[in-house]
């Protein structure tokens, strides 16, 4: 009897440019945060230089490790990850922070938005959505890199994809045609998967999906994980 195929390897990464960034990671669940801790070291240029359960912790390490990122969760045992954003900012610490947390109040997001919190990412979540999120980081802090005077161009990079005013580049492969009806298939406001899309489309599925993945890392889509039954969970995409 013949022995079946191992399946084909995930996708690396591609390549980033520039010097490698250093990441501390911030959670109270020693699971997740050694699962967030392969996420990163998943992604290009990212390293991983601490990981501590508490916000005191947290606060003394990116004094000492000086982290160019951290990952911070919000529910930490002694000061939630919001206190912790927000004495960074008062002592005028301007390190990155992507919340990372299972915390979906409005009243917390606003917070971390106020703080200056670069992303916000909520469990649970597939390496895809923090990898593109710390891609994201990367091209917004290089954007300003070697120019003391700024293009706009420079200026709305560094503010992350929300603040393009004209849309990114579409990924080789892809029409802008396609992407025009893709994106289209969510302007009623209905949360769709890339199969629903790409039925109402005339794709496959798989390039649905490479659409809807552009668009949420281009800020015009938004996409979360919908858990049910056994096997991985489902991605469903709406207008951002």
């Amino acid at each position: 009897m013949s022995t079946p195929a191992a399946p084909p390897p995930p996708p690396t990464p591609p390549p980033s440019s520039g010097r490698e960034l250093s990441v501390l990671v911030v959670d109270d669940d020693f699971m997740v945060a050694s699962i967030h801790t392969r996420f990163v070291e998943r992604a290009a240029g990212f390293r991983v230089v601490g990981v501590v359960a508490t916000g005191e912790a947290a606060l003394a390490e990116v004094e000492r490790l000086a982290p160019d990122l951290v990952l911070l969760d919000v529910h930490l045992p002694d000061v939630d990850g919001i206190e912790v954003l927000r004495r960074l900012r008062a002592t005028g610490n301007d390190v990155g922070v992507v919340m990372v947390t299972a915390a979906r109040e409005a009243d917390t997001v606003r917070a971390a938005v106020a703080g200056g919190a670069a992303h916000y990412l909520v469990k649970p979540f597939e390496a895809d959505d923090l990898l593109w999120r710390l891609e994201a980081f990367r091209a917004a802090r290089a954007a300003l890199d070697g120019s003391s005077r700024p293009a706009q161009e420079q200026i709305d990079a560094a503010f992350g994809p929300g603040a393009r005013t004209t849309p990114a580049p579409l990924p080789k492969g892809l029409s802008r045609e396609t992407a025009g009806t893709v994106l289209a298939a969510l302007d009623d406001g209905a949360e769709r998967s890339a199969a629903e899309c790409a039925e109402l489309v005339g794709v496959s599925r798989v390039s649905a999906r490479r659409y809807l993945e552009h668009f949420v890392a281009d800020g015009q889509a938004l996409v979360r994980l919908q858990y049910g039954g056994s096997g991985r969970p489902e991605r469903r995409y709406r207008r951002a």
